[in-house]
């Protein structure tokens, strides 16, 4: 028997990436998994993925900035699967590169809204249906811009700084309802936002790839594999005294940041 037999995992942001690294990893571990994302025809090769593996699967279309299309997507999770056991609140965006005073403020409208006011909204139709079963795990996807600072992307900053923040508060709201949340800091890893930032930037994908990695202990960047594992680790059981907590898995890149 697999760990997460009969249990139901919620992922947004599984289009590609982080989320479809977890997504995959919930299959995996025996979860019946659905997929949310924008971007439909990558959410669907997600979910063809899963069912390539003997999983179970579905996608549906979500905008995590949408507080209806939020609900509906809990709302039919359960109504499909009976129950909500995880969640990954995964979906988010780069933002625009900018110094604060000439940061464009439809580019901060938007990222906050996807990036922080998403997550908080997945929390709030999430956790009452995990309340009602008595347990449930959730992970929010943060970013070591959640915990310190870096020039030119104050949105995306603020944004996983107030995820952090989030995290703990309904931590400590609903860990004695058996609800724990945590969140996950990556660091720099090999996804589709990270390829669309080289390209933007007019580098070669394997020498932007390489230059960051020289800013981390481990001299590369992460995968996206890496940080689903920890995704299901504190999803799992053997997680079950963690919660409120920020697991960074970064390769070392903020444990060095104050000696660049």
């Amino acid at each position: 028997m697999r760990e997460f037999d009969g249990n139901v995992a919620v992922v947004t942001g599984a289009s590609g990436g982080i989320g479809r690294a977890s997504a995959l990893a919930f299959a995996g571990k025996g979860a019946s998994v659905v997929v949310a994302d924008v971007k439909a025809e990558e959410g669907i090769e997600t979910v063809t993925m899963i069912k390539e593996m003997g999983g179970n699967a579905l996608f549906l279309r979500t905008d995590v900035s949408n507080s209806a299309d939020v609900r509906m997507l809990v709302g039919k999770a359960v109504e499909t699967y009976g129950r909500l056991d995880y969640a990954h609140n995964n979906a988010g965006i780069g933002g625009a590169n900018a110094p604060t005073a000439d940061y464009p403020e439809e580019d901060w409208n938007r990222i906050i809204a996807i990036n922080l006011t998403g997550v908080w909204l997945c929390m709030k139709y999430e956790i009452p249906q995990m309340v009602k079963q008595g347990k449930g795990a959730i992970v929010n996807t943060a970013s070591v811009m959640g915990l310190t600072g870096l020039t030119q992307v104050c949105g995306y900053t603020a944004a996983k700084h107030g995820v952090v923040g989030l995290t703990k508060v309904a931590a400590m709201e609903y860990a004695s309802q058996g609800v724990r949340i945590a969140a996950v800091c990556p660091g720099f890893v090999e996804t589709p936002m990270m390829d669309e930032a080289a390209r933007i930037g007019g580098v070669e994908k394997d020498a932007f790839y390489a230059a960051l990695g020289g800013f981390s202990s481990a001299k590369r960047v992460g995968k996206p594999e890496e940080i689903a594992e920890a995704v299901i680790w504190l999803c799992s059981d053997a997680a079950s005294f963690v919660t409120g907590s920020t697991l960074v898995v970064d390769g070392g890149w903020t444990s060095g940041y104050a000696l660049r």
